[in-house]
């Protein structure tokens, strides 16, 4: 009983991949890695010129008591990193949609396993970030009476 019901599962597999077999995205791949290709080009530009305005704080630490450390804690991130950072973020994050998203075929199944993988992996993403950007100092002046900074 239990082989029969594997081998009609596997010929329904059968039927609804040769039914999705004669799809060609020739054209789907190549729009892809031409967006692709031009997000890692903007990438190499921008990590090349390092444009004065975005490799400094836009905003500026807060003084003043109690407000000042809750307006720091909560706006740390963006006070204290570096604007460029915040934009290879964001093109990084684009560009692992856009992969997960058509060459990992994400966008042609169902709605319930596209939301439990994307919304599971964004939040691991922030989550990882935030603690990249967080604590990457900390691991910098951990290591620094070991390595000797020369650049």
């Amino acid at each position: 009983m239990g082989i029969c019901f594997h081998i009609l599962l596997l010929n329904i597999k059968n039927k609804k991949m040769t039914a999705h077999a004669h799809e060609s995205h020739t054209g789907r791949i190549w729009k892809v890695f031409g967006i692709l290709s031009l997000i890692t080009i903007i990438e190499v530009f921008f990590g090349i010129w390092k444009p004065e305005f975005l490799m400094s704080p836009w905003l500026s630490p807060f003084e003043g008591g109690f407000f000042g450390a809750i307006g720091n804690f909560l706006l740390g991130i963006f006070i204290y990193i570096k604007p460029l950072n915040f934009f290879f973020i964001a093109l990084t994050v684009v560009k692992a949609y856009y992969i997960v998203w058509f060459f990992m075929h994400m966008s042609d199944e169902t709605k319930g396993l596209r939301r439990a993988v994307v919304w599971t992996s964004v939040f691991l993403i922030i989550y990882l970030t935030a603690l990249l950007l967080i604590e990457g100092s900390y691991v910098g002046d951990a290591i620094s009476p070991y390595v000797k900074w020369d650049y």
